[in-house]
């Protein structure tokens, strides 16, 4: 009886589909003293969650065939088990390639690294291919030890919230499709109707707070920018108190979006009084 469970577990471990593919670590949970649960953007497959077991194993010489475990937006190249119909597979080899450590010097710039990935992670779901989103999110992560932080950032949510279909209405009025005119007195975004209103058509009670016309003019000219390979190569130079405003707005959404608090937002800029 221990022969034939022996045998139908061997058969069962080649039997499993091994995938490689380049990942970058959205999310750990340590599982155990020497294992991880995982959960990792790839290029091909989309957002997967896997198991690496023995992770922060290491043999009498020091060896590990994780590098004695991953980090939070560490960079690399996996191999593990792909099965769209299983929620969870198992990380069987791990090659870093970036474990991050200009982004990690900086503590505005890990807070928006661990945000970008939070927001990927509630935003793509697995097993579905987002090679943009994953191209997207390298370059942020590379991005956010440069200067262009601030810009950087925001461009980025846009981007991702574009490519999973989230990407509120932010040309005209939600409810009458009316143009938002240069001298429109007053215009209101609001996360229940999925976009900006007009003065007419925001009566009160629609959960809509005041925004700043020259907020929503600097959203919609980040969004015209042209893109080379799903980049923006010439951002314009923003300040906190220019991107501050668009963080919040977009994190407000996105929370109405999931029907949940997301847990950094409340690091990047301070909630609306």
């Amino acid at each position: 009886m221990v022969w034939q469970g022996c045998v139908d577990r061997r058969y069962t471990l080649t039997a499993m589909a091994f995938v490689r593919d380049r990942c970058i670590c959205l999310r750990r949970v340590e599982f155990s003293e020497t294992s991880q649960v995982l959960h990792l953007l790839t290029r091909d497959h989309g957002q997967v969650h896997v198991i690496a077991k023995g992770a922060h194993r290491r043999t009498k010489a020091g060896h590990s065939k994780f590098d004695g475990g991953l980090d939070l937006l560490d960079g690399g190249e996996g191999v593990f088990t792909y099965d769209p119909a299983k929620e969870m597979g198992i990380l069987a080899e791990w090659s870093q390639r970036d474990g991050r450590l200009e982004l990690r010097a900086s503590l505005r710039a890990m807070n928006l690294g661990q945000y970008a990935a939070e927001l990927v992670g509630a935003l793509v779901e697995q097993g579905d291919p987002v090679p943009q989103i994953f191209y997207a999110l390298q370059q942020i992560l590379d991005d956010l030890a440069t200067p262009k932080i601030e810009e950087a950032f925001v461009t980025f949510q846009l981007d991702v919230l574009r490519e999973t279909g989230f990407l509120p209405e932010l040309t005209g009025c939600v409810a009458c499709g009316r143009a938002i005119l240069e001298r429109e007195p007053v215009v209101y975004f609001s996360p229940p109707r999925g976009g900006v209103l007009c003065r007419e058509c925001e009566p009160g009670g629609t959960g809509a707070f005041r925004l700043d016309l020259r907020v929503l003019r600097l959203i919609q000219n980040l969004l015209k920018l042209p893109r080379s390979a799903g980049v923006v190569q010439r951002l314009p130079r923003l300040t906190r108190a220019q991107t501050d405003p668009i963080n919040r707005l977009l994190a407000e959404h996105v929370e109405y979006v999931l029907g949940k608090r997301l847990r950094l937002p409340r690091w990047i800029v301070a909630r609306k009084p």
